[in-house]
């Protein structure tokens, strides 16, 4: 959660260009402040190494 739909849009371009740098894009959605993610590869049927280096990368960008 954010405190309005400008700051929940710019978490999402951070992590857009992670997961572009990762090639792994997530299911994700965006109602004004709040941002879901869910990371999955779903070739693999689950969560792999690469959904965690990710998330890692994600929490790091919320946590500043």
């Amino acid at each position: 959660n954010f405190n309005n739909f400008v700051e929940a849009f710019s978490f999402m371009t951070k992590i857009a260009v992670i997961c572009e740098k990762h090639n792994h894009h997530p299911n994700w959605e965006n109602v004004y402040s709040k941002v879901k993610i869910k990371l999955s590869t779903h070739d693999l049927g689950g969560i792999t190494n690469l959904d965690q280096i990710i998330a890692l990368e994600i929490n790091g960008i919320f946590e500043k």
